[in-house]
């Protein structure tokens, strides 16, 4: 498992310019119940059976229905043997007959354009954060440390924002590698004469020099530098 899980820059608009996600394994768990009803609520959120209450043995918020008896659904639906017809994940779900069942449920992914609200969402609650702090010249949001994940963030001075989210239990010296990101965007994207600035970052070098740097750090990771 790799600690850095996702990398964002963030232009002065709050427009997504770059994203770097980490090539973890899709967590996937079965479980069996052997009786109605089952110990997690299910609803359809975006076209899937998701977990919205009741997280339990290893079934988290937000985990969705992959397969029901081993047989494939998508979206919210999927055929049960010699029918023809497909059938409703939930309402499949709500008949106690239809157990014992073996659900298996998948960790959710962050499509494309989820990862283009949410880089809009946390410029909007940085700014937020900025208005609302008694300091004058507040620095705004730099570390956020949930169960889940830590978020650490680097506003550079022309209003650029470099966030990396890793795993809660990582000890990678964020600032310093923070600090490396903003110094391979200044040399690899800005001084690129092909660049315009807060367009997507679409430069090789760019992406030579952070791949180097992420690797540099997963290996260091509690170490102060790297």
């Amino acid at each position: 498992m790799t600690h850095i899980q996702h990398l964002f820059v963030i232009n002065r608009a709050g427009s997504l310019i770059y994203h770097w996600e980490g090539k973890n394994e899709v967590a996937e768990i079965d479980k069996t119940y052997t009786s109605h009803p089952m110990a997690v609520h299910l609803e359809e959120v975006d076209q899937k059976a998701v977990v919205v209450f009741g997280e339990k043995e290893g079934v988290k918020l937000r985990y969705y229905v992959k397969s029901i008896n081993n047989s494939p659904v998508s979206g919210t639906r999927f055929f049960v043997d010699n029918e023809e017809e497909p059938q409703n994940v939930l309402e499949f779900l709500q008949k106690p007959e239809n157990f014992p069942v073996t659900v298996k449920f998948a960790a959710p992914t962050i499509s494309t354009n989820e990862k283009i609200i949410l880089s809009s969402m946390f410029h909007s609650l940085f700014t937020i954060a900025v208005q609302l702090s008694p300091c004058m010249k507040s620095s705004g949001v730099e570390v956020l440390e949930t169960t889940q994940f830590k978020l650490f963030c680097l506003q550079t001075r022309t209003g650029v924002k470099f966030v990396v989210i890793t795993s809660a239990a990582s000890n990678i010296a964020a600032d310093t590698l923070l600090s490396k990101m903003y110094e391979l965007y200044a040399d690899f994207a800005l001084k690129n004469p092909f660049y315009s600035i807060d367009m997507p970052i679409r430069c090789q070098k760019f992406e030579e020099g952070l791949k180097i740097l992420l690797d540099r750090a997963e290996k260091s990771n509690g170490a102060l530098t790297f």
